[in-house]
């Protein structure tokens, strides 16, 4: 099963604005895709209480995973999308 490990970017770690970004490109994947830190089960990306129970800081090492046709590519994308500061995207785009 493909995977990708990716330090968590934003600077309030997987909480709020951040998480609720990364479920939501996560549900839109045309597979199921799911995440887990170091120790943990994986649970389903797509669901953001999942996402918040894992408790991902800034600087913590996260692993997503998928299965099917076109995963490499939806995993590159959310892996991409996890290593950015969400919170700093949201401060520029207001000036």
């Amino acid at each position: 099963m493909p995977s990708r490990t990716v330090t968590v970017g934003s600077r309030t770690g997987l909480h709020a604005r951040p998480a609720a970004l990364f479920v939501a490109a996560a549900g839109a994947a045309p597979l199921p895709v799911k995440i887990n830190v170091e120790g943990r089960k994986p649970v389903p990306a797509n669901s953001m209480l999942s996402v918040l129970s894992l408790g991902a800081r800034c600087g913590t090492s996260v692993t997503i995973s998928a299965e099917g046709d076109g995963a490499d590519a939806v995993l590159d994308d959310l892996a991409a999308l996890l290593a950015r500061d969400l919170d700093a995207d949201e401060v520029g785009s207001d000036g």
